[in-house]
């Protein structure tokens, strides 16, 4: 079970719930460790392209948030970050189930941090399916 009363969880649960398109998502926070973070999303309507499946743009976003807020357990206290740029490739179409992402900081520069961030879909009987694989770059920015 993870430690939901640690500075880090907390850091990251505090920032995650101030995004509204995560909630609207119904994006929920699985895992915070430094370097390291995991969230799932759910399959629904408000995520689904004409086709049915996961939308890609919601995949990118899941795995935006994920890459970043790894980026975030490593930032100075006091610090945001936010995403450069990155790059995503999608390995499968998926529906119905939810989507895990696992972001992992890769280097924890101090004007540059490289993540990047695993979506593998559960479908409902527990099968698993890599989904995505996402590279990002983020700069760690004073927070407002």
């Amino acid at each position: 079970m993870q430690n939901q009363t640690s500075a880090l969880w907390q850091r990251v649960e505090s920032s995650l719930l101030k995004q509204g398109m995560m909630q609207h998502l119904g994006v929920q926070l699985l895992e915070v460790a430094e370097g390291k973070v995991i969230l799932s999303m759910p399959y629904s309507d408000k995520v689904a392209q004409q086709q049915n499946t996961f939308h890609g743009g919601a995949m990118g976003a899941l795995a935006d948030i994920a890459g970043g807020y790894a980026a975030l357990t490593m930032a100075p206290e006091g610090d945001e970050v936010t995403t450069s740029e990155y790059k995503i490739n999608f390995l499968a179409a998926c529906t119905g189930g939810h989507l895990l992402a696992t972001g992992k900081v890769i280097k924890a520069g101090k004007r540059l941090m490289v993540t990047t961030a695993e979506i593998v879909h559960i479908a409902s009987d527990g099968t698993k399916r890599d989904c995505a694989l996402m590279q990002q770059t983020i700069v760690p920015v004073v927070k407002k």
